[in-house]
């Protein structure tokens, strides 16, 4: 079982309201309810929004839905949080709808302790707040950081930051890249998106962002999977790659029966043989592993060239780790 929790809070009585939480939210929950293909990800995840008094989400009802999301033995037991946050000398906090002044939201401590407590065999926690990188934080501690077995924390900003809202509704920066990882941007070659995957590509991609840097915190000894993306390559296709390159460092050789394309002249030179149809399927094969970083042409500067011209392709460094795993039958 995989339960989510995503909550999304627009409506603060008297903090300053926000405009884009709830958007983020329904994004956040329409990606994660189902993987790429269709199939039930996480079960039907729990959605709290608020967009005004009439549907506010007070203190004890976030802690109460926090406190039940960590109780069951899950699989993955995954808290979203989009709203205000608030920080001061003793730790930070999650501000609900009714909160006053800050620190009397729902403390960071206390759901941790949540987490810290969970049977659940992962606890996934990820906040589009300011100042949520103080999460786990030992208080007082500086940047020392508490994380239990099994904990992943990733969050929009440092404890010193600002998480930056879209406008108008629009997704933040922080969920809109959240989403796109989700949906396949954080993929790797059999479709998996994984915390680490999803924080490298929030990072990389905030770059011109100066003001905010994502925040990522993990303790975990096995392989997460937050969500099946369309793979960038045919599986079928992947797990012949060890059959193409049956050992490391081997060259597979090229000639020009392997490529359809070729201008009057080469079609009409009895010294270029012609396509060969076995072959170009192979090719078209090599080409789609050209397009993911797995193969390059050797000493040319395309995979047509190569051909023509008699020469070769190898794997490149990522390609040899995807060909020991397909050859020791790891995927």
């Amino acid at each position: 079982m995989r339960k989510a929790l995503v909550v999304g809070l627009d409506y603060y009585h008297d903090l300053t309201p926000l405009t884009g939480c709830v958007n983020d939210a329904d994004a956040v929950a329409g990606v994660l309810g189902r993987h790429a293909n269709g199939t039930t990800n996480f079960t039907t995840p729990k959605v709290l929004t608020s967009t005004g008094a009439h549907n506010a989400v007070d203190r004890d009802e976030l802690r109460d839905s926090i406190e039940a999301l960590f109780k069951d033995d899950s699989e993955i037991a995954l808290l979203y949080f989009a709203g205000h946050g608030y920080v001061d000398e003793t730790g930070g906090f999650l501000c609900a709808s009714d909160c006053r002044n800050g620190h009397d939201g729902l403390a960071l401590s206390d759901v941790m302790t949540f987490a810290r407590l969970s049977p659940a065999k992962n606890k996934i926690i990820i906040l589009d707040s300011c100042h949520g990188g103080i999460a786990a934080n030992r208080p007082g501690g500086g940047s020392i950081a508490e994380i239990c077995q099994g904990m992943t924390l990733l969050t929009a900003s440092t404890e010193n930051q600002y998480s930056f809202e879209g406008g108008n509704g629009a997704p933040g920066v922080f969920t809109n890249l959240l989403v796109d990882a989700l949906n396949g941007a954080a993929a790797n070659l059999v479709g998996d998106v994984t915390p680490g995957s999803v924080y490298a590509h929030i990072d990389q991609s905030l770059g011109p962002w100066g003001g905010q840097r994502p925040v990522f915190k993990t303790n975990v000894k096995s392989f997460v999977s937050l969500r099946k993306a369309a793979p960038p390559i045919a599986f079928a296709e992947l797990l012949q790659l060890a059959t193409h390159f049956p050992q490391p460092g081997y060259k597979f050789q090229l000639d020009p029966s392997f490529e359809k394309e070729r201008s009057k002249e080469q079609r009409e030179d009895p010294n270029i043989p012609a396509p060969d149809p076995a072959k170009t399927a192979i090719f078209t094969v090599l080409q789609n592993y050209v397009r993911v970083n797995l193969v390059r042409p050797v000493d040319a500067p395309h995979m047509w060239h190569a051909a023509m011209e008699r020469k070769s392709c190898e794997l490149t460094v990522l390609g040899e780790h995807y060909r020991t795993l397909v050859a020791e039958n790891l995927i």
